[in-house]
């Protein structure tokens, strides 16, 4: 069974406050875009005793104990809970690492999908959401895949009803690291919730009023230890783009457009992924 774990990106994120657990309170919007990984999984007829899950990586190099890849935790949470067959896992990587475009997340999510049907496991959308949550608090969007209004801890979420359908996506990415950690530990809070300026009433404001209303929290401090991803933005902004940001944590810069730019300077060689929405 092969499936192909897209990417997402965010459409404003407001950072509320710290709560008492150390995580903090968000809002943001999570919008499903074609740019994806490939992932493979079938069962292993010649069962390995010593490695019940034998996983191969191709494409960019994931950092890190191969222990900890989401692909891999996911596996280990369905056979605990069901003892499955063992399986020959496949992944593909495309998609850039620490690039707020939440990969490895949709990796998880998506194996977990394909594990449910492979293995008739009869698990419902809300069971499947309820396990990705333990993996990871993008996880569970990407078993709808549809677009969705996170607040919270960034684990809640509700279906939210936008269309960009029609817009041109560029997205820019320079190879630059954004910690997640460091930007929470920098971001600027808000620290009180304001309904009036919630994400849900300013993304219904029209796409040409977004590049004045529509925030993401993070770029103040992201921006101060990577200055170029601000030079990407007002990039953006010049090759003609209607509305430009970070998405999520970074480092991934996104630009919407009316229609296909031609993309002229130095960060023309950055883009990753350029189509219509």
């Amino acid at each position: 069974m092969i499936s192909y774990p897209n990417a997402k990106i965010n459409l404003g994120l407001h950072v509320i406050n710290k709560r008492d657990d150390g995580f903090h309170n968000i809002e943001t919007v999570f919008y499903p875009i074609n740019f994806s990984d490939m992932l493979e999984c079938i069962e292993n007829k010649a069962y390995a005793k010593n490695n019940k899950c034998v996983f191969v990586q191709h494409g960019l190099h994931i950092s890190g104990n191969i222990d900890t890849n989401l692909v891999l935790r996911a596996y280990k949470l369905l056979d605990k809970e069901f003892d499955l067959p063992p399986v020959l896992v496949h992944l593909n990587k495309l998609l850039p690492m620490g690039a707020g475009l939440g990969g490895g997340s949709s990796d998880a999510a998506y194996m977990l999908k394909m594990l449910n049907k492979l293995f008739d496991l009869n698990l419902d959308t809300t069971s499947l959401e309820s396990r990705a949550a333990v993996l990871g608090s993008d996880c569970s969007f990407f078993i709808q895949n549809k677009p969705a209004y996170l607040f919270g801890k960034g684990h809640e979420l509700e279906p939210f009803d936008l269309s960009l359908t029609g817009k041109y996506l560029v997205l820019v990415n320079t190879g630059a690291h954004s910690n997640t950690a460091i930007a929470y530990k920098y971001a600027k809070r808000r620290e009180v919730f304001n309904e009036e300026q919630s994400l849900k009433k300013v993304i219904k404001l029209p796409i040409e009023s977004w590049k004045e209303n529509l925030v993401n929290d993070f770029e103040l401090s992201v921006f101060e230890s990577i200055p170029e991803l601000k030079e990407v933005k007002s990039w953006l902004y010049k090759q003609g783009a209607t509305y430009a940001a970070m998405s999520g944590s970074g480092a991934s810069m996104l630009g919407l457009f009316d229609e296909v730019p031609k993309l002229e300077g130095k960060w023309s060689k950055y883009v990753v992924y350029k189509d219509w929405l």
